[in-house]
This record gives structure tokens, C-alpha cells and sequence, in this order.
């Protein structure tokens, strides 16, 4: 017998290769670690069903390839993403700069009010880290989105940042129904992307 839900969020993992995209989308969907990495071809998607707060939601997860030659691929999958999980690696200063690629990228074929959580994977590398939790925090804080240190391999945070991506889903789409039903069909411009809460969640581990 098919699970009901109220509703159908699509979320779209990006960042570059080798972050950990595959990683983080396995391990909340089948809360397994994968210790071997295998390159995404194009686009790969896993659903959840998830509690949100006594609601179920379906989750459509969209693991998106990040090397080049497969980015033409995913522009495509912009349309109807309501959240995005944005994600460098802690232990990859290069990861971290080509975020800039991917806001533009999101500017230029994502909805306007698409809700957007910042990640930095790997961070229970500690001996590694290249990337200071500062520097993903001031990021975040620029761009108006929440930003979590996660690990996949000691599945540190990565529940919080998809259950606050959803939250933040559930509000956009209560204010856009508000906006809607007090006659305001196409707002110009809403904000809706101020951080519930300014403190960033760190990884205990670092």
C-alpha cells in the first residue's frame, strides 16, 4: 500500500565533483555510507517520504553530476526545484571557490524565491580541512542561506540540513498561497530567504 503525503518537494544537490553529492544523497535516503566513489552520469534522483513536523512530505532528490561536461545536461532539472543543497568539500579549497559558479548558475535558471542551504561535506577531516568554517559561514551569510558543516561518513548533520531545506520549502510555499489568496498573483519581489536563525551548525567532531 502506497504511503500518502501532502505534498512533493523537489530538491536539486549541487556543487563540483567529488564533494560528496552521491554520498550525502545515500546517506539520508538509504542511511548507508558509500566508502567508494563512483562518478554521477547526468542526473540521479531518490525520493524520501519525511515527517515535517507531524506532515508527510515526499522528497524528490536530484543528484546532479558536477563535471563540466555534464552541466549542460543539468540545467534542465532547474525547472520546478523548489530547494537546492549547495555543497563543497571542507578539504577542497578549490570546491569551496567554484561556489560562485554554481550561485550564478542557480541565478540564471533557478525560480527566483528558489530556497537555497549551504554544505561542507568531509567535515570530520579535521587533518585535511582547507576550508574554515568562517569562510562557509561568511558565504552563507551573504547569500542569505543556512549553512551546516556535514559529514557523510559520520552522518554528522546531514538529517538537519534536508528537515531545514524542507522547512524552509513548507514557508515559501505558505507565504506565495498568502500572497495568492490576498490578490498579489505575481509579486515583483519577495524575500524570502532570511536564515531562520543566525547560528551556524558546526560539526562536533572539528
Amino acid at each position: 500500500m502506497a504511503l500518502d503525503f501532502a505534498a512533493t518537494y523537489k530538491v536539486l544537490v549541487l556543487g563540483d565533483s567529488n564533494v560528496g553529492k552521491t554520498c550525502i544523497v545515500h546517506r539520508y535516503c538509504d542511511e548507508r555510507y558509500y566508502d567508494t566513489y563512483i562518478s554521477t552520469i547526468g542526473i540521479d534522483f531518490k525520493q524520501k517520504i519525511i515527517n515535517l513536523d507531524g506532515t508527510p512530505i515526499k522528497l524528490q532528490i536530484w543528484d546532479t553530476a558536477g563535471q563540466e561536461r555534464f552541466r549542460t545536461l543539468t540545467t534542465a532539472y532547474y525547472r520546478g526545484a523548489m530547494g537546492i543543497l549547495l555543497m563543497y568539500d571542507v578539504t577542497s579549497l578549490d570546491s569551496f571557490n567554484h561556489l560562485s559558479y554554481w550561485l550564478r548558475n542557480i541565478q540564471e535558471n533557478a525560480a527566483p524565491d528558489v530556497v537555497k542551504v549551504l554544505a561542507g561535506n568531509k567535515c570530520d577531516a579535521a587533518a585535511q580541512r582547507a576550508v574554515e568554517t568562517e569562510r562557509g559561514e561568511k558565504m552563507a551569510e551573504s547569500f542569505d542561506m543556512p549553512f551546516f558543516e556535514v559529514s557523510c561518513k559520520q552522518d554528522v548533520n546531514i538529517e538537519e540540513a534536508f528537515l531545514t531545506l524542507a522547512r524552509r520549502i513548507r514557508e515559501q510555499r505558505r507565504r506565495r498561497a498568502s500572497l495568492f489568496e490576498s490578490g498579489d498573483k505575481s509579486p515583483t519581489h519577495v524575500d524570502l530567504t532570511q536564515p531562520q536563525n543566525s547560528d551556524a551548525w558546526r560539526c562536533s567532531s572539528c
